[in-house]
């Protein structure tokens, strides 16, 4: 079972996401809080596999919320589900060290399926997302051009790999613009984030823009 807790200071949005995730089967709702200090509590009680985390709430906001859980020992994975899509927020909140970023009008089987995928490992950013995310990196100056030196202990193959991630491409497409299998794809994948001490492929690709490899 994935633990999960959800975290909304709108209680009927919690009821709402608390029926979906129940009827998924492999999905248990485990806690719940309506601000960033009550989740905090939560998650050092409940050790869920994944924080389901809204971004304005009174008090504590969804973003420092976010930091501070992610320096716990073993943290949960953190995904940002939100009805704000704002270009700001989606930068702070992978800076904060967030897996993933999902607006809240997203469908329910596409939620399921992004938690299914944060619990593995995986990063999630919704299509709309991640494509102003690389636009926005794109357009951004790069303050220093320092290369983070983690960056120099990946192959050329590696390197090429974390390049189509940062460039949105799913494996499937990494295999095919690449010509290799998606399972070498796979394998490729975690030497990245394992080189990079990179949590999941959000945080790879973050790195791989603000060290200037992408551009």
């Amino acid at each position: 079972m994935i633990r999960v807790v959800l975290v909304d200071d709108d209680e009927l949005m919690r009821a709402g996401l608390r029926m979906i995730l129940e009827q998924a089967g492999d999905i248990q709702v485990v806690g719940e809080a309506g601000d960033g200090d009550q989740a905090e509590r939560v998650v050092y009680t409940e050790r869920p596999d994944v924080v389901l985390m809204d971004i304005r709430m009174p008090n504590t906001d969804g973003i420092l919320a976010t930091r501070r859980i992610v320096e716990h020992t073993h943290p949960p994975r953190v995904i940002i589900v939100t009805t704000f899509e704002h270009d700001e927020y989606v930068f702070q909140s992978l800076r904060a060290g967030a897996s993933g970023f999902l607006l809240k009008r997203t469908p329910p089987e596409d939620l399921v399926a992004g938690i299914r995928a944060i619990a593995e490992g995986d990063g999630l950013l919704s299509p709309s997302v991640t494509r102003r995310l690389i636009e926005e990196f794109a357009r951004r100056p790069e303050p220093s051009k320092s290369m983070d030196p983690r960056i120099s202990l990946l192959t050329t193959r590696e390197r090429e790999v974390l390049v189509g991630m940062a460039r949105g491409l799913t494996n499937d497409e990494l295999a095919e613009s690449l010509y290799i299998a998606a399972n070498t794809v796979k394998t490729h994948v975690k030497r990245v984030l394992s080189k990079l001490e990179a949590r999941d492929r959000v945080q790879a690709v973050v790195m791989a823009y603000e060290s200037g490899l992408v551009g």
